[in-house]
Parts: structure tokens; sequence; C-alpha cells
């Protein structure tokens, strides 16, 4: 896990650089100078409380410091040394300057003209160029950290000590404040997490906050500032129509610079031993050492190619730019390595995508490698694994996509977030029908109709069905659509998944909606995530247009179940890219037009001729077909051949503690889910999730700090706390 982690205090003269830099040759090293460390941060906790002296610097574990007091910024992890950048405006100012975190396709000067105009309080610049990176600019006193806007970089801060810590990952801040469990916020993860109203800016640790996505924090000698730095579209005055031609054109030089941004950077070489970044949060040292003799990935660039339009998009670009992909040996001529995996152990329903991937394999710019695995890869097989910075449902398929992304390159492209940045969700339908544009609305519901199972008769009913909830949602205004949300979660109204498309298309017509896992919550916790639904009602959303903010809301949960992912799988010097969920490419796909984004087949057409002027014309038969939902049969044989394991976590389950769950409810739906009865399998993997990452977290014996007054800071030092008592 790779995080940054800063510092603002009040006190002008926070000096801290004495009490740390008499640690001798062995300690910390400034990561510039490579001098001894001169930064860190004050412990608010003393041994002698009635001794000034006795304040202690908190260093975190495994750090380099980017730059010192009074305002210090560290970087945690395993970095490598091209994706950490910082330059200063002037050398006669070092306090103004700018740090970038991450792979980022900027040149030196583009970042110092972005580091003049965020000076002067222009912050968008920091988030036009392409890649996926964290900037940081310090001007003075004054520190913005800057997140990015679908939320797979997200920004997190706490109040401690008189001022403002910041950082990119929950648990250092948590270990830092000793913060205990939000059982109210899990509680909503599971109970709405589509619905950022009912997290709000919370994590899973109390007292450490969350920046909204497509904002930065700002902090001035402690004080904190939350600010937008996106135009915001009214609701009074409709926007222009955009030109479909020129918004594709948008989303294919967008993505074009996304992968030129990764195949531009410089290779490393994986089989050379990489630098010990000293102790990872939520790795033991058993852990470590198994990393460390764990197989390389093989150098250079590679992507997956499952057959799914996004996948394939990807590795063709990435094939097909000049002087791509290459190695550390031969920058050029190497071919991309594409990466299939075949389900052996359920090999009926995705033959056509494998068939897809071969066609495509065939290029003779690509290495295909097939990962071919049985039992042992099913979900739920192997449920050990790191400990993640928040819980999230990849980590009971964690050991399956790791054998899969084991097989890759040491820079590795998914195609994660395509669907939620491309594809429209059908909430847009309500938007499309606030701006009297009906005739848009025939062919999406026609595709529905046509994808309706039984009888004609009952086909037939789908367009009405269809229409009238949409009519329905962009006539209820926001504050009655959360309230609405928070009265069913109340009386317990909460219905299982949804069968099919037009089940799911109907159920995503509403401002809010039950997740697939709230079924087997407690009545007190459902009360709770009403609560937060009826107070989130007063507070009005960045945008009113209810397909606007469901699309958002899908994004956001996208790119924070990413995030997870990529610590669950995390492969030794390895890095996975999302180009979909870049800035860039999430700007160039909100300018396309909602007429465009509602019709069948949207998201292939869009790829086909981002593929077409890359000059890849010919595509094998059925590419862009949609791609099939997480194979179901996989899902129950492995549910079914970890069921004693599972049913004995859930024998005294840390969530039944909590009061979210009941252990025998739990226990049975995993019985039944096995036996093939028809359960939520996504609540379910939800769920175990939060399960496996609560005993994670409570199990782990490290810190992300060195150098407190405690012996062992840490979150959650008093385990998940008791529910309190329900009033009579």
């Amino acid at each position: 896990m790779r995080w940054l982690v800063g510092w603002s205090s009040i006190a002008a003269s926070f000096g801290t650089a004495g009490r740390v830099s008499g640690q001798g040759g062995s300690g910390p090293r400034d990561h510039l100078s490579g001098g001894p460390v001169t930064g860190g941060l004050a412990d608010a906790d003393t041994a002698h409380p009635d001794d000034p002296t006795a304040e202690r610097t908190v260093v975190p574990v495994g750090a380099q410091l980017l730059w010192g007091d009074p305002d210090p910024l560290w970087a945690v992890g395993d970095w490598r040394p091209d994706e950490i950048r910082t330059l200063a405006a002037d050398p006669a100012d070092p306090f103004t300057r700018l740090a970038v975190l991450g792979c980022c396709g900027a040149t030196d000067a583009e970042l110092r003209s972005a580091l003049l105009a965020a000076r002067g309080g222009a912050l968008r610049h920091l988030t036009q160029w392409s890649g996926s990176y964290t900037a940081v600019v310090q001007t003075g006193r004054r520190i913005t950290v800057v997140g990015d806007l679908a939320g797979a970089r997200p920004v997190f801060y706490t109040p401690w000590a008189g001022g403002t810590a910041y950082a990119t990952a929950a648990l250092p801040l948590a270990d830092l404040i000793e913060a205990q469990l939000d059982i109210g916020h899990l509680a909503a993860l599971l109970a709405c997490p589509d619905s950022p109203e009912a997290l709000g800016d919370g994590t899973p640790y109390v007292g450490v906050r969350r920046i909204p996505p497509g904002h930065a924090l700002i902090l001035r000698e402690g004080s904190r500032e939350i600010t937008g730095y996106e135009p915001v579209a009214s609701l009074a005055v409709a926007a222009p129509t955009a030109d479909p031609e020129r918004a594709v054109e948008g989303v294919r030089e967008a993505l074009v610079d996304a992968v030129r941004a990764r195949l531009t950077a410089p290779r490393h070489a994986p089989d050379t031993p990489p630098h010990d970044p000293g102790p990872v949060p939520g790795m033991g040292p058993a852990d470590r050492r198994a990393a460390r003799g764990a197989p390389a990935p093989a150098p250079g660039v590679g992507a997956d190619l499952s057959g799914g339009s996004a996948s394939a998009t990807l590795a063709l670009l990435a094939a097909g730019l000049p002087g791509a992909p290459g190695t550390v040996l031969k920058q050029s001529g190497e071919r991309l390595l594409a990466v299939t995996f075949n389900d052996l152990a359920t090999p009926r329903g995705r033959e056509a995508e494998l068939e897809r991937a071969r066609a495509i394999a065939a290029d003779p710019r690509l290495h295909h490698v097939v990962v071919a695995a049985a039992e042992e890869a099913l979900p739920y097989a192997d449920l050990d694994g790191p400990l993640t910075d928040e819980p999230g449902p990849s980590l009971v398929t964690a050991a399956r996509e790791r054998r899969r992304l084991a097989a890759g390159s040491a820079d590795h492209f998914v195609g994660h977030g395509a669907r939620q940045v491309l594809d429209a969700h059908p909430a847009r339908l309500a938007d499309l029908l606030m701006d009297r544009r009906r005739r848009h609305l025939l062919r999406p519901v026609a595709a529905l109709a046509r994808s309706a199972p039984g009888d004609s008769a009952l086909s037939l009913l789908v367009p009405f069905s269809v229409y009238s909830a949409a009519r329905r949602l962009a006539r209820t205004p926001y504050r009655a659509g959360m309230e609405a949300a928070a009265a069913r979660l109340r009386e317990g109204a909460v219905a299982g998944g949804a069968s099919n498309p037009v089940d799911a298309s109907l159920a995503a017509l509403t401002w809010s909606r039950p997740g697939p896992a709230a079924a087997w919550l407690t009545g007190e916790a459902l009360a709770e995530v009403s609560i937060r639904l009826t107070t989130a009602a007063g507070r009005p959303p960045l945008s009113l247009r209810p397909g606007e903010a469901r699309a958002r809301a899908a994004l956001t949960r996208h790119a924070a179940d990413h995030r997870v992912f990529e610590q669950a799988v995390e492969v030794r010097s390895q890095r996975l890219h999302a180009p979909f969920l870049d800035n860039q490419v999430v700007r160039a796909a909100r300018a396309l037009p909602e007429s465009l984004r509602v019709q069948p087949g949207a998201r292939a057409t869009i790829l086909r001729t981002v593929l077409s002027s890359a000059g890849v014309r010919e595509l094998p038969p059925g590419w862009g077909a949609p791609a099939h939902t997480p194979n179901e049969t996989a899902t129950r044989l492995g549910l079914g051949a970890a069921l004693p394991s599972l049913l004995s976590l859930f024998t005294a389950p840390l969530l039944a503690d909590a009061g979210l769950i009941e252990a025998r409810v739990v226990q049975q739906a995993l019985v039944d889910a096995a036996e093939g009865h028809p359960v939520p399998l996504d609540g379910l993997a939800e769920l175990v999730s939060m399960e496996l990452w609560l005993g994670r977290l409570l199990a782990r014996r490290g810190t992300c700090w060195t150098g407190t007054s405690t012996p062992r800071r840490r979150a959650v030092p008093e385990g998940v706390p008791t529910p309190r008592p329900a009033l009579s």
C-alpha cells in the first residue's frame, strides 16, 4: 500500500527538526537531499504533561521525506523513483513548491506553470494532465491537496494536536488518533453502498474524514477548507447541446493520452530486487518475506484481454502506439503481454468472450497468455490476504484475481471503470424527460423490452413500466426521494437483488435504493442508516438532476471498490493502471450528450470509434456485445467449497458484536446460496468481505507510526464497540 501523509499546524514556528536530526546515519533520510530527516509531526500525548520538552516527534514507518518543517510531507510505501516528482517555482522561494505522486504525463514546464496558477487559486490546472496522480501544493503556510474526479485517489484528513493531518489513506490517520470504528458508516456501506448521502464524508474510522471527488483540501496553518474545482451545471438553464462527433473525439484523445502517459514512463525490471521500503501497513514480517520470494511479473507493459470491449481497447491502443510497449533492455519492438483468464471450473457461458480474445490476440503486436485455473481459483477459495485501507467486495475474489495478474507485466492495464464512465445510468432516462427529449427513450426502452424474460405479453408492459418509473423520478424532488428511501429502510422494505435487466433498471430509477446486503441487517442498523438519509435530505447534492447525480454516485462507488481491489490483489513490483478512471477521461466522458449515452451499445460504439481513429478497424464478430455479469455458477461453486470455513467465520462474527447482523440468519443465507436457492450473491460477498476486513484489522499487531509517546499507536485499540441499548 502506497500513500502520502502531511501535516499543517497552527503555530508559524512549528519546529520539530531538532527532535529527529540526531538519529544518526541509520535514521530516515531526506528524499531530495539524502541528508538526515528534518521534519515530523508533534505528538499530542506526552509522557510527562508538566514537562513541555517531553513532546516527541511522530514519524511514519518506512517513509521518505519530500519536504520538511513547518508543514512536512512524506511518501510511504514502495514508490518508484519516477512516481515522485517535486519542484519549486523559484529557488529563492523554497516555500512555493509542488509534489506530484503517481503516474503523471505533464512535463516540468507544465508542472511549474500549474504551480504558479495554483498559487493564485486556480486549482483545476492541477488536474488536467493525463495519468492518475495526487498533487500537493505548498504556497507559504497554505497547503492544497487535490483529489481526483472519480475517487480512485481519495484524500483523507483529521484534526490532531492543534492542526490537521492529511493522507491518501484512512488507516494511517486512524492509527495516528487511535480512532474507533464508525459502526454507522459500516452499516451504511452495507445498507446503501450506492448512496453517498448515507456515507457522507465519513470513513470506517471515527474522526477520519474524506473529501468528496472533484474537491480539494486547503489548509491554512491548521484551519481547513474543502472546495470544488469543477464547474457545477445549473438546473434552471440547460447546458448547450454537445456535438456527438466532437464529444467522441474528446474521449479518443483523452484515452490515447492516458495510455501514452503510462507507456512513456520509465521501464522497470521487476526481476531485480526492488528497494525494500521497510515495514508496510497491513503487511507483517511473514507477508513481507513471502512477497520478496514470490515470482516477479514480466518486465514491460501488459493488459487484460477478457474479450470485452474495454480491456481490448486498452490492449490494442497500448500495442499500437509508437515505441511501445518496450522493456528496460529493449525500448521498442517488444510485443504487449495480453492476459486472458480461463475458468476451467465453469467452462460454459463465456465461450464467445474467449473466442473474441483469441481473435484479438492474433494481432502480431500482442503476446497472448491464457491463465487457466479450476477449483483452486474459485471465489472464496483463499480468504487469506493483506489488510486493505477499507472494506470492499473484492476481498472474496482477491486470490482469483491475483492469480491472473501474477502472469501479467510490471505495468498492467485493466478496463475497470469503462461501464461507469461511458455507459448511461438508468436514471438518465429521467434527465431526458426533464429536458423534454422523449423520442430518445424509444431505443433504450425497446432494448429492455427485448431482454425481458417470459412471454411476449409481459414484455409489452415493459415500456410502460420503465417510462412511468422515469417520469416519476423526474417529478420527484431530491428531498422527497431521500425521505422516501429513509422510510423504506425504517419499514424494513428491502428486497433482494434484481433477477434481470428490466428489474435492475426499474430499481435504479430512484434517488436512493437499498443495497443487496440490506436484507440481512438488523432493524437497529437500518434505522440508523435511515436517520443518515433523513439528515442528508436537507443537504442538496452537487447536481439536482437525478440521472447525473446517480451516475456520479455509481462512479464513486466503483472507484472506491477499485482502490480496495488494487490493495487486495497487489503483486510486488507491479502497477495496475485503469485509464478509464483518469481525470481527463472522466471529463471527456461527461461531455458526451445524454441522448448518445442512453442508446443500446453506446459504449461499444464509442470505443469502436476510438480504435478506428487509432488505425484499428478490423474487430472480431460480436465485439462489443454486453459482457456477462460475474459468473453466478462459479460463485455458487466457491460458496459450496468454502461453506465450512464461512460457517465457522460467522459462528461468532464481529458484525454481530457490532449489532449489524444476526449470525444465524447469515449462516442460513450461506447454506441457501450454496444449495442454489435465489439469494443476492453480491450481498453475501459484501458481508463476508466486511467480516474478513474487521478480523484482519483487529488481528494486526503493527502501526503506521513510530516515535510516539505510546508504545504502539494504532486504530481500534479497544476492539469492536458494543451497540448501545435501544431506547424503550
